[in-house]
């Protein structure tokens, strides 16, 4: 799904969102010189493998932690992790780099990624901002709403403490 299909798809679906249309961005420090209407919703997303390609994790947490893949391969008991070319961000989430969002599971049609989310987005009435597939926007919505799109669609989703 691109951009505007991802905002139909919300729209079909009775989702209530709030996009905003922005500059391109490629990483967390580009994304804090554009004026969010919430920057303390803003997630950051990292997709990541293990050493032996079998096993794809999407990580969503708060735009302003850290993620130790070291660390949580201990805390999750993965094997060793590091991050995933860009040939497979676009063969398994039909996305390219800087445009990384949980919405790009939904083109994850045989569900191979496993969605590992911040416990923080969890909390009742918790929004999540992300991108709608594609870097030049950032959508606002409640991450429960986020949340239930993965699981319809079939994905495994892990919740986790970083």
């Amino acid at each position: 799904m691109n951009k505007q299909q991802i905002y139909d798809f919300l729209k079909a679906q009775g989702i209530k969102y709030e996009a905003v249309e922005h500059k391109a961005v490629f990483n967390m420090a580009e994304m804090a010189e554009v004026t969010l209407p919430y920057p303390e919703a803003d997630a950051k997303n990292l997709f990541v493998r293990d050493d032996k390609k079998r096993n794809y994790y999407l990580i969503t947490v708060r735009g302003t932690k850290r993620v130790d893949l070291n660390e949580f391969r201990q805390k999750y008991g993965t094997r060793r992790l590091s991050f995933a070319s860009d040939a497979d961000l676009l063969a398994y989430l039909g996305l390219t780099p800087g445009s990384v969002t949980p919405l790009g599971l939904l083109n994850d049609a045989e569900c191979k990624v496993q969605f590992c989310i911040d416990e923080e987005f969890l909390q009742p009435d918790a929004l999540i901002g992300v991108h709608p597939n594609d870097n030049t926007a950032s959508i606002f919505l409640k991450a429960a709403d986020l949340l239930n799109i993965i699981a319809a669609h079939g994905n495994k989703i892990q919740p986790v403490q970083i």
